[in-house]
């Protein structure tokens, strides 16, 4: 732990967050292109200030397995033009209704409920494009790499969580039914990211699995750390609506376990990550100092 605090993360973060989007820049159609209002649409919520956290995530995993950023910034571009598209949909008046992302309007704000779907269908439908242009590793070609972003992303974990999360509103979850909504909401595109860093750089199986467990925990603390803030922060330091989740009754780790446990939560799965982070032998301070800066998040 002591490589962790030596570590630079907001130079990691900061190199790493201009180079992705450079090379989202170059991925994406530009504003001009015919339609001009989707690409407008598309450019808007992927721009509008995020922090990279998934992209950053895969290239310091593909970092600790002895790969090359520029094999991996495909992925990383895919991953997060997932993500957006998903905050896009999720913040829709039919799902979770919100005015504000990043500090700025919602998307359907700016461009109306009707191309703010297709702004997000068509950035779901880019990160396959993006993805389909990575090299071919040995252990892990095209086929496994687009398999690997299509399960996470699809009707059993990304979508299985939104679904559940939207079921689950009003209604008394229990921890098993809320933590079914976060392994699948947030923990399986993070951990997806993770697994895909170490396939660009055509890690070992005991590797992936090292990375498996790291993104499963550091997901999982994530989002209970998301619930955390959600009570604890204003709409100003969130640059979201604040308390949203206990205006609509949505079930959190606050309101099932209280705030103490929740945190307590976050810090055993995180321990939990830096645990499976041993068979790096010392080359995963990226991640090590990632996944501290996740947990920091409630304080």
């Amino acid at each position: 732990m002591v490589a962790t605090k030596q570590f630079d993360l907001q130079q990691f973060l900061a190199t790493r967050t201009d180079a992705v989007n450079r090379a989202l820049d170059k991925f994406l159609p530009s504003e001009k292109t015919k339609p001009a209002t989707i690409h407008k649409a598309m450019r808007y919520s992927l721009f509008a200030g995020g922090k990279r956290m998934r992209p950053a995530v895969l290239l310091a995993a593909a970092e600790a397995c002895g790969g090359k950023g520029s094999d991996a910034m495909p992925l990383a571009c895919a991953v997060e033009c997932i993500h957006t598209y998903s905050l896009i949909h999720d913040d829709l008046p039919a799902m979770d209704n919100d005015d504000f992302r990043r500090g700025k309007p919602t998307n359907h704000k700016v461009f109306g409920e009707g191309v703010a779907v297709l702004a997000g269908d068509a950035l779901l439908t880019q990160a396959f494009e993006i993805a389909a242009q990575c090299k071919k590793f040995p252990r892990y070609p095209h086929n496994k790499i687009i398999l690997e972003i299509a399960k996470a992303s699809g009707s059993l974990q990304l979508i299985a969580g939104q679904v559940a999360d939207l079921e689950g509103e009003g209604k008394k979850l229990s921890v098993d039914e809320l933590k079914f909504i976060h392994e699948r909401k947030t923990s399986a595109l993070l951990c997806c990211s993770i697994r895909l860093g170490g396939m660009s750089a055509n890690c070992s199986a005991a590797q992936l699995k090292a990375l498996t467990a790291f993104g499963y925990n550091v997901g999982l603390a994530f989002q209970v750390i998301d619930d955390i803030l959600d009570v604890t922060q204003t709409s100003e330091q969130l640059g979201k609506t604040a308390g949203k989740d206990v205006a609509v009754q949505k079930a959190t780790y606050p309101s099932i376990v209280g705030l103490e446990k929740s945190r307590k939560i976050a810090e055993q799965l995180t321990a939990k990550a830096f645990a499976a982070l041993k068979i790096f032998k010392g080359n995963a301070v990226a991640l090590e100092a990632l996944a501290e800066y996740l947990l920091k998040r409630n304080k």
